[in-house]
């Protein structure tokens, strides 16, 4: 029988928790991971109705994107919106799960489906966001002692290339120094300068390992004070493939704004207010950026990156009007649950593959439910 924690770590093997924005909270929110599952229901938010669905369809886990704790509370009374929302669940039966900014980075993940579906192939992200970085070390140490300080090194995870391993570079040269006062030098003498040969090995290792490989050098070198260096290299991944938020492509042929913004509302889950748009209607559009959810926090990025038109939510007044008038790109302003109810889709998928039924609550969560415009006869 299918476990929470067998959902859990299927879902986190699409998209890994370490790709998730610092602020975010993504995981298992409530639930037992040793509780049984024979069902899952996927949803963009865990509203109160949502919760109930979910219930009463017989789900013993609920997948959400937006987390329902994402901001601190002091309480989960069943007296408390999110308190009563928890309760529902929990005396259901129903663990919740939420998969947020980590999915929008994972590939495939929301930012894919969202490209897409606005017509274009998934490329780079807007911004990069990867599992982990790689620092370039070099070490001095005395030519007897070097073979069995690497040997330390790559034993702990160092100078691992691709698909080879103890990867290093060593140039022979010499070294200086002055024990002082207190010191106890391997060698040399306090208060004499001292000259000998040393080789610099340079390697690299994953950033993650810095302080173990510290801790590594520190104890296998023979100098008490060794001298070495670290600094964290620039990503030179393909960015094409790279995980991130956003993602940037090309339409198959050209399309006016107006005829772009048309198919982005062709396309999407319909909402009361539909799909607006900022530019120049005629202007023609080929490179287009996405970012599922808010994302007016790309508009510099965009800008900079030549797109013709950028596809996002939950764009206010100011910062549009400033972006236009500073040259920037046509945008398309989606609804925020528009641009990312596809995400319950892609997750079933992943789910699909273990014995359980999946279930996705189509309750539509985009709160706004009216849309007027002044009843005027045509001029």
């Amino acid at each position: 029988m299918v476990q929470v924690k067998d959902v859990v770590e299927k879902l986190e093997a699409a998209y890994p928790p370490q790709l998730a924005e610092s602020w975010d909270h993504v995981g298992l929110i409530c639930g037992d991971p040793e509780a049984q599952v024979g069902k899952v229901a996927f949803a963009l938010d865990c509203t109160q109705a949502v919760a109930e669905a979910a219930v009463a369809c017989g789900a013993q886990m609920l997948v959400v994107h937006h987390p329902l704790l994402l901001r601190g509370v002091h309480s989960v009374a069943a007296n408390t919106p999110k308190g009563k929302v928890v309760h529902t669940l929990i005396s259901g039966g129903c663990a919740l799960f939420a998969a947020h900014t980590n999915a929008d980075s994972a590939r495939p993940g929301v930012s894919d489906i969202l490209a897409e579906l606005v017509g274009i192939t998934p490329g780079r992200p807007i911004k990069p966001v990867t599992l982990g970085g790689t620092d370039k070390w070099g070490v001095h140490v005395p030519p007897q002692d070097t073979r069995r300080l690497k040997l330390a090194l790559f034993e702990s995870g160092a100078g691992a290339i691709g698909d080879y391993s103890e990867c290093a570079f060593s140039i022979d040269g010499t070294g200086e120094f002055t024990p002082l006062d207190g010191a106890d030098p391997t060698d040399g003498q306090v208060g004499e300068h001292f000259t000998a040969a040393e080789t610099r090995v340079e390697f690299v290792a994953p950033t993650r390992l810095r302080r173990t490989l510290i801790d590594v050098l520190r104890a296998n070198h023979p100098y008490e004070e060794p001298a070495f260096d670290v600094v964290q290299l620039e990503d030179t991944e393909d960015l094409s493939q790279a995980t991130g938020l956003g993602r940037i492509g090309e339409l198959p042929e050209p399309m006016t704004l107006r005829e772009f913004t048309q198919q982005v509302a062709d396309n999407l889950p319909e909402t009361v207010w539909g799909v607006r748009a900022a530019g120049d209607p005629e202007q023609m559009v080929q490179k287009v950026a996405v970012s599922s959810g808010a994302g007016d926090s790309f508009l510099d990025d965009v800008a900079k990156l030549g797109v013709d038109v950028y596809v996002t939510s939950d764009l206010r007044h100011h910062p549009v009007d400033e972006h236009l008038r500073a040259g920037g790109p046509a945008v398309v302003d989606t609804a925020h649950w528009a641009s990312e109810f596809p995400f319950t889709r892609q997750a079933a998928g992943i789910v699909a593959g273990l014995d359980v039924a999946t279930e996705i609550v189509e309750i539509r969560t985009d709160p706004w439910t009216v849309s007027a415009h002044p009843d005027r006869p045509e001029r």
